[in-house]
């Protein structure tokens, strides 16, 4: 089981730190357990954390309001999020749900700025990673939109497989189809037959509870291909 060290350790704007300011974040980030179902944040309540997810797997949802649930993403581990609200010291504007049994890494707002402030790195890091954040928002957009089932899983697990947002490197996750269904908005029986039809062009492996992208590159060719 993976520690808040390790976590850090994985994580690209970490080691490019002052010694000094390592020292603080690890004896700084507090690490919460969210069972399934629970809430990491809750909309409407202040923001005083920047989140990485140190292992699980936590959605990003909100709910109109014609009661419809709308989930901007999932976020696996090695995941960092809530920047946006943490720069505005805003409310939180979405709710983050874990999806299953989950450990949060919670590294106080006053560090987040004083990184900011003290490490150029740590600046170029968050440039990139929010200009990522917004790709993955337009795609889920432009995704939301498409009615074939296999399209929507694809990018759903694009977003998953982002090496920028979540560079922990790894190309297999735990991930069942019932969860690929409440990341991309359709029924687990729909997903089932897209997975398999990816799985039979060599671009996922699929067991149980488990998923892996065998051709990256395939896959974003296959999720982005005219209708």
């Amino acid at each position: 089981m993976k520690t808040t060290d390790e976590l850090l350790l994985t994580t690209p704007w970490f080691p490019t730190l002052t010694q000094e300011l390592q020292n603080q974040i690890s004896q700084s980030v507090s690490l919460r357990v969210v069972e399934a179902d629970g809430y990491v944040c809750r909309r409407g309540e202040p923001s005083r954390c920047w989140f990485g997810v140190v292992d699980g797997l936590v959605k990003v949802c909100n709910t109109s309001s014609e009661g419809r649930l709308m989930t901007f993403a999932g976020l696996p581990p090695g995941a960092w999020f809530g920047e946006g609200t943490v720069l505005k010291g805003d409310r939180w504007h979405y709710d983050a749900i874990a999806l299953r049994a989950s450990r949060v890494a919670c590294l106080p707002s006053a560090l987040f700025f004083r990184m900011l402030e003290e490490s150029i790195p740590f600046n170029r890091f968050m440039l990139e990673h929010v200009n990522e954040r917004l790709g993955q928002l337009m795609a889920m957009v432009q995704s939301d939109r498409l009615t074939e089932p296999a399209l929507r899983v694809a990018n759903c697990l694009l977003a998953m497989f982002n090496p920028r947002l979540y560079p922990l490197g790894k190309t297999e996750i735990p991930l069942t189809q019932e969860e690929i269904g409440y990341l991309s908005g359709i029924t687990r029986q729909k997903v089932n037959l897209a997975v398999r039809q990816m799985e039979a062009l060599g671009l996922l492996n699929v067991s149980y509870g488990r998923v892996m992208v065998t051709d990256l590159h395939g896959l974003r060719l296959f999720a982005t291909r005219p209708l």
